[in-house]
């Protein structure tokens, strides 16, 4: 399988460790990248199931979150830093609650949001289930989900006192949010991808 070839941003890289607000101004709508340790990490480009499942999950989640009022939802390359000593990163999906809008700003998510979702693709697995997992998790990130479609298996975590426990794990089963109340998933949706008309009309 060849691989996708991460495109070169039109502006040269920052030399050397910067701030994160320098990061932000440095970046810009047309570049995909992350601020690790000081430095840009530029985000590989993603094929076309990667694509397919998390606009699908963007849809079902927009679709509901507008419906009942309950918040703001963006995704990448949308920035996210959770906290001071923590990477600035860029989640495929994120969702912010109504009480947490203050948190927004114009180009960055200034705090956790309370639901991020990564959709897995082969370079970022184990980013999404390793780094990623332990920053979410110490920065507050109420619900965490994992979604990987090339494996076709859903990971979904709560945090609860500072630690992520795993609600359902695999390719079936329904996962009910602790975070988009009344929102309910069948994760085979994921790798089937009905209209999202129907889904509406099964959520009633």
């Amino acid at each position: 399988m060849s691989r996708l070839q991460t495109p070169v941003p039109k502006r040269p890289l920052p030399e050397g460790k910067i701030s994160y607000e320098q990061f932000l101004e440095w970046l810009d709508e047309d570049t995909w990248a992350e601020w690790v340790d000081g430095e840009v990490r530029l985000v590989s480009p993603v094929g076309g199931e990667h694509q397919d499942v998390a606009l699908f999950l963007l849809r079902l989640i927009s679709e509901f979150v507008e419906a009942r009022g309950l918040g703001v939802v963006r995704y990448e390359p949308f920035q996210m830093k959770t906290g001071e000593m923590l990477p600035g990163r860029s989640p495929d999906i994120l969702f912010v609650a109504s009480e947490h809008l203050h948190r927004l700003r114009e180009t960055y998510l200034d705090g956790p949001a309370d639901l991020v979702v990564e959709v897995v693709s082969e370079e970022s697995r184990a980013r999404d289930r390793g780094d990623k997992f332990v920053e979410y998790e110490h920065g507050g990130v109420r619900e965490y989900w994992v979604v990987d479609p090339i494996r076709k298996q859903a990971e979904f975590y709560v945090l609860q006192e500072g630690t992520y426990y795993p609600v359902l794990f695999g390719s079936t089963g329904v996962y009910r949010s602790t975070v988009l109340p009344g929102f309910w998933l069948r994760v085979e949706w994921l790798w089937q991808r009905p209209p999202v008309r129907k889904v509406v009309q099964e959520w009633g």
